[in-house]
């Protein structure tokens, strides 16, 4: 929160409730966040009791990368352009979107005779508009025939999904990016943390801009869909769309308050901020 909006929540609020009833409910916000410390028991479900599974619940296939990252004879991360350049890269967003939206809102029944491609494009369709603010019941989710999982859906029709759902342009203009040019606080970071671990208890997977800010040394988004919390850190399960192989790992540093991201093949390790999107109006 910037200084600006701060004095104006100090000038307004003071106007629209009780100032003593506030700074009850400010004390009571404040021993709930303590209470629920670092650490915390974690579900990330569907709201059917159904819990996200790498090896069923991801794409088959990467994004690609555009650039080749390594340390040069001096020691340096450095990059240089992929040749040939992949025919499918920079959308990060649009999977990690994608996949929740298909775990959240789409049903495979492997039993149901498979489709044409007109009837896949329609489905894919209906899905990459729903909304991840809702979750449809399982009654009304959007049923997609011949497959048992998005897994094996993805794998036969690749090209059919990159084309239906989305473009690259959907991560340059994703509404959260304006949030990652202000500053992340130790305590904000910490909130952040506790967060996840109660969306991932009481809702499901969770999409995350990971970023550095200015130097842009990382700029990407994953989904983050299990927690495993120890006495000083939290170890966030991911879905890296750039690594569908398996599952890769965002630690938090409870003593620290900082997000850690491990070495791979864009990134050389080190620390992040995070932040969720598409959960909420403006992210």
């Amino acid at each position: 929160m910037t200084e600006n909006v701060r004095q104006a929540a100090k000038r307004i609020l003071p106007l629209a409730i009780n100032p003593r009833l506030f700074s009850h409910a400010v004390l009571l916000w404040v021993v709930a966040s303590l209470w629920a410390g670092c650490a915390g028991p974690t579900k990330a479900g569907d709201g059917t009791g159904r819990r996200f599974e790498f090896s069923k619940d991801t794409f088959a296939y990467a994004n690609g990368l555009v650039w080749e990252y390594r340390y040069d004879d001096n020691g340096k991360w450095t990059t240089r352009r992929r040749e040939p350049k992949p025919s499918y890269s920079q959308h990060c967003f649009v999977v990690s979107r994608s996949a929740c939206q298909f775990f959240e809102n789409a049903r495979f029944d492997s039993t149901l005779p498979k489709a044409d491609d007109d009837t896949y494009r329609h489905l894919v369709r209906r899905v990459v508009s729903s909304s991840l603010g809702s979750t449809l019941p399982r009654d009304k989710k959007i049923i997609i025939p011949g497959y048992p999982d998005l897994r094996s859906f993805s794998h036969e029709h690749e090209r059919l999904l990159q084309a239906e759902c989305g473009g690259a342009w959907r991560c340059y203009f994703q509404r959260g990016n304006w949030r990652m040019i202000l500053p992340f606080s130790r305590h904000q970071q910490e909130h952040v943390a506790e967060k996840l671990q109660q969306q991932l208890q009481h809702k499901g997977p969770v999409v995350v801009h990971v970023v550095r800010f200015p130097d842009l040394s990382i700029n990407h988004a994953v989904v983050i869909f299990d927690a495993k919390s120890a006495s000083n850190r939290v170890d966030f399960v991911t879905y890296d769309p750039n690594e569908p192989a398996g599952p890769t790992n965002i630690r938090f540093d409870c003593a620290t308050r900082t997000f850690h991201m491990q070495p791979n093949a864009y990134f050389p390790g080190g620390w992040i901020d995070v932040y969720p999107i598409y959960d909420r109006f403006p992210y």
